[in-house]
Order: structure tokens, then sequence, then C-alpha cells
């Protein structure tokens, strides 16, 4: 340990001018040790003689005592004041001395105290300093992320940094494959899966189930597995523990920590403070695993939930837009669907829906609405039989939200489609003739989900080349916005920008009114905007998409 200076307390002041007997330190509680300004040590009493047997009167002091102690005296009697204490160690032991002049002027008296308990607690006190900012440290870097291949690789480094020379992270076996991570000396990190029998590593299976390990110390390092020492960790193991690492109510995975040969084995204290380091590795893994498994789960519903992707099918453009209220959102209350109905020759059933309210529980209804309808398909071509089942089917689910809906069936009629067209509870669609002349369909009925019955009317109307059928949910004319953005979109202006689009691919049509209903709103806010455009192309280029492939009108 090198020698430190500290402030003196509380040693006896020699007066100076008079010379003490040799035997006046003799019972002294502590070690006095008295050499002359050459560097001779003077006298010694018993208890300094006891801790240096080589300070004899005339030998050296630098041969007499460590080297913190000898330094400390020539440079007080080269000029230096007096005054400041030094230490540093004896044998096992920190010692701490203080100078005082000798009484008779020449040369200084050495007061000794043993200082080792403060020592270790100095030294305690900064090594729990230095784990605490390595936790604090470990933490913010192991939150940083929520992905579980880059907490493994986080979590390998930094045990490899400072809890041992390397570091194997093991998380639980997917399928016949285990995760893995390696790092050494705290360097970059190696990722792996491998099929591996964790009953290789003594109390790792144990660990990998949240149970206590075995002990370090009955843990043989010859006996590890070739994959349990990372390619990277040079010479024979020394030392292995295994850490369990604790995840959110299950086990998250384990800790392989390995120490060179000729290092010694982990403490306890060394073990206790990996398992700190331990459990804020697992609960990081562990949240990043169910976000990832949430994340999964998320994306598979959001398939269903998600508006499809339409093209052409029997020479009929299909079209759609979506636009979610909530900012951030990808689904709500609004939905569409085309489903192709079996043979080259059937009917297209587009399906547009709205649910009462906002949001992911709207959602969640729109899902079964179009699970529903889906079931439906086999009678497609009679509207009025798939709503009352549908209403059936909705009230039976005691839910306490409800829908309007839009049926359209398109089918090729020579050069022209026939639209059969079904409202209930909702707007009507709106017709685009060739010419830009705009006409409701003359189709009107009740919502589903609500009565025990349901009404509509069935309008049968025919599209030529160039012309567009659009179905649309009330987000589009009831949005608000304006130069104060208090006056609704209107069914007037969605016609005035329609009768511009006469002639349009159904996608364009769709572009058009999207972008108008936008710039119209701003920044405000709306409710969810869904429509589909069913377009009949002017150059009438026949069946592209098979009715068997597609369902759903998806891609």
């Amino acid at each position: 340990m090198d020698a430190t200076k500290s402030s003196t307390i509380g040693a006896p002041r020699a007066r100076t001018g008079r010379t003490a007997a040799p035997g006046a330190w003799d019972e002294a509680p502590c070690p006095v040790l008295v050499a002359d300004a050459a560097g001779a040590v003077v006298t010694a009493n018993p208890r300094a003689t006891a801790l240096f047997p080589a300070a004899v009167p005339g030998a050296p002091l630098s041969a007499a005592v460590p080297e913190w102690l000898g330094g400390a005296h020539r440079a007080a009697v080269g000029g230096q004041e007096p005054g400041d204490a030094v230490s540093g160690p004896v044998g096992e032991q920190v010692y701490r001395a203080v100078a005082r002049p000798a009484p008779n002027g020449e040369g200084l008296v050495w007061w000794l105290s043993d200082d080792t308990e403060r020592a270790d607690a100095e030294a305690a006190l900064a090594v729990e300093r230095a784990r605490t900012a390595f936790l604090s440290e470990a933490s913010n870097a192991l939150l940083a992320t929520l992905n579980t291949e880059r907490c493994m690789e986080v979590t390998a480094q930094l045990a490899a940094r400072h809890l041992a020379d390397g570091v194997v992270v093991v998380l639980p076996g997917a399928g016949r494959r285990t995760p893995l991570a390696w790092a050494v000396d705290g360097g970059g990190s190696t990722r792996a899966l491998l099929p591996l029998d964790p009953a290789q590593v003594p109390g790792l299976a144990e660990a990998l189930q949240g149970f206590p390990p075995v002990p370090s110390r009955w843990i043989d390092p010859e006996a590890l597995p070739a994959w349990a020492v990372p390619e990277e960790f040079d010479g024979p193991v020394g030392a292995v523990a295994v850490i369990p690492l604790p995840g959110h109510g299950v086990p998250a995975g384990a800790l392989i920590l390995l120490r060179r040969d000729g290092k010694r084995a982990f403490t306890e204290p060394e073990e206790v403070f990996a398992r700190l380091f331990a459990a804020r590795a697992g609960a990081a893994l562990s949240a990043a695993r169910m976000y990832a498994e949430q994340a999964a789960v998320t994306q598979t519903l959001m398939r269903e939930l998600l508006p499809p992707r339409l093209e052409q099918i029997r020479g009929v453009e299909f079209a759609g837009g979506y636009r979610a209220s909530e900012r951030g959102e990808r689904v709500g209350g609004d939905f569409y669907d085309v489903h192709p109905t079996a043979g080259e020759a059937g009917a297209s059933l587009v399906v547009l829906g709205d649910v009462c309210g906002k949001g992911l529980d709207a959602a969640v209804l729109t899902g079964r609405i179009r699970n529903t309808l889906q079931a439906l398909l086999p009678m497609a071509d009679d509207h009025a039989r798939v709503l009352r089942m549908l209403n059936d089917s909705l009230l039976s689910s005691h839910h306490t939200r409800f829908a309007t809906l839009v049926l359209a069936s398109a089918i090729r009629d020579g050069d022209a489609v026939r639209l059969d067209l079904t409202s209930a509870g909702h707007p009507p669609p709106l017709l685009v003739r060739a010419d830009g002349t705009v006409e409701a369909a003359d189709t009107r009925g009740s919502l589903v989900g609500a009565l025990p019955e349901v009404e509509a009317t069935t309008a049968r109307v025919a599209l030529r080349a160039g012309e567009t059928c659009l179905l649309y949910t009330d987000g589009v004319t009831e949005a608000r916005g304006g130069p104060f953005g208090d006056r609704m979109f209107g069914e007037e202006r969605l016609r005035e920008a329609l009768a511009e689009c006469a002639g349009m691919p159904a996608e364009a049509v769709v572009e058009r009114v999207q972008m108008l209903a936008t710039q119209w709103v701003g920044a405000g806010e709306h409710d969810d905007m869904a429509m589909v455009a069913v377009t009949v192309p002017r150059n009438n280029p026949g069946s592209v998409v098979s009715a068997a492939g597609r369902g759903r009108g998806s891609a």
C-alpha cells in the first residue's frame, strides 16, 4: 500500500532544548521511534522494536523501517515542515506515523499507531462505491435496449469487464437450441444458437430453472465442455461460478463466470455482488424477451386488423385508404375488405364499416365483424341475410358497441360492372359518372349490433368504363378543419372533389380524396377515415386476379 498523508491528531508535543532519557518513551501505549537528522536510529521503545526488530540505536533508519516511513523522515529533515501524518503497510497491518521534533532539537520523534481498521474501512468503502457506480452503469446500459440479442451482448461485456476474465451468458433454450453469448476481458461479445446440454456444467440446469446453482467451489474447471469456454479465453480455467439471472417471475437465464488459472477462486462477497448484477441483467433480459413476445403477438394480430392492400379483380379496380384517428395508431374502428367469391364469373363482395368508438377497443370488434363476414361469404349475394346473421352474432356476444356497414357486390356484366349496394346505417356510396356527375346510391338501412332486427334496402346500379363508386365512412365528411378549424369537410365538398376525379383510376381517386381531407383537417383532431373506390378501367383489361387467390382482398 502506498504511503498517504493526513492531518495530525493528538500527538504529544516535545519540549525543545531538553534531552529525553533513553527510556522516556518506554511506557508509551504505541510504538515510538527517534531518528536523527542523518537518518540513524537514536532510540526505539519496546513496541517499536517489536514492530521493527532492526531499529536499534545507530542503525540506519532506511534499513530498519519500510520505505514509506524512511522516505517521510528524509523529506522532513530535509526542510519539510513536520506535522503531517503518513501511513503505509507494515507486514499485513497498516500503520499511521506522526513526526514531532526531538526534545534536543536534533532529529524527529515518530509516533506510530495501528491504522488497519480505518484503512480496511476506506478500502471497503472504495470497493462499494466502485460497485455501486458499476451497477448504475449496468442498469443504464441494460435498460437502453429492448432487443434480446443486444441485451445478451451487453450483459456479457459488462460481466467480463467487472466480474470475471471470461463470461458465457446462457438463456433458456428455444426448442433444441440454446442462445449463448461470450465475452472475454470486457471486449466484444459473440452470439450463437447451439444444441447443448446444460447439465454438462454443474449447477447450470438448476440456474436455468430458477433454483440455486451448485456452489462454485464444487465446480471442476477441467470438466467444462468446449462451448462453456470462449475461444478467446487464453490459458486454462482456474475458477468457475454459475450465477442465475432472475427474471419477472420466471428464470431469464444464467451467467457462467470464468477466471484464469493462478487466480483465486470466487469469494462469497464476489458471488453476492455478481448476483446483484445478475438481478439487473435478468430483469432487463426478461423485459426484452417479454417485449419480443408481445411484439410478435401484436404483429400477428395486426395482420388481421390492418386494412388489406387492394388490387384489380376480374376487370374491376379496387383501391382503399385508411387513416386512424389517433396519432401513431395503425388500427381503429373503420375497416374495409374485398372478398372475391368462388368462380371466375362470381361477384366480389366489398365491405366497408365503422364501429362505434376509436382505438384498439374498437379494432377488436372490427376484427370480430371481419371474421364473421368472412364466414358468411357463401351467402354474399343476399345482403339482407348477411346483415341479419351478422346482427344476431353481435347481439349474442353481449358487446355494447354497434357498427354501420355498406356492402357492395361487383360483377362484370359485359362492358359494364353491376353493383348491388346495401347500406346499414351508413352514408350511401357516391357514384362518379364519366361526365363528372356525382350521385348518391338509393340505399339506406339500420345499423347492426344494436337492435333485434336489421332493415336495409339494396340499390342496383351499373358502372361503365371510367366510372367509380366510392364507399366512405363519416370520418371523411365530418372531419373538422378549414380556416378556423371548426367546419366539417361535408358531403358537398366531397362531391366537388369527386367530380374532378371522373375517369381516374381507383387508386388516384382515393389518393385525391385523402389528400383533400388531410389538408382540410390539418393538425386538428378527426375520427377514423376509411374509403374504398370501385372503378371500371377504361381499357377493360379483363380478369387479372383469380378468385381463389386473394381472400379478404389482401395482397
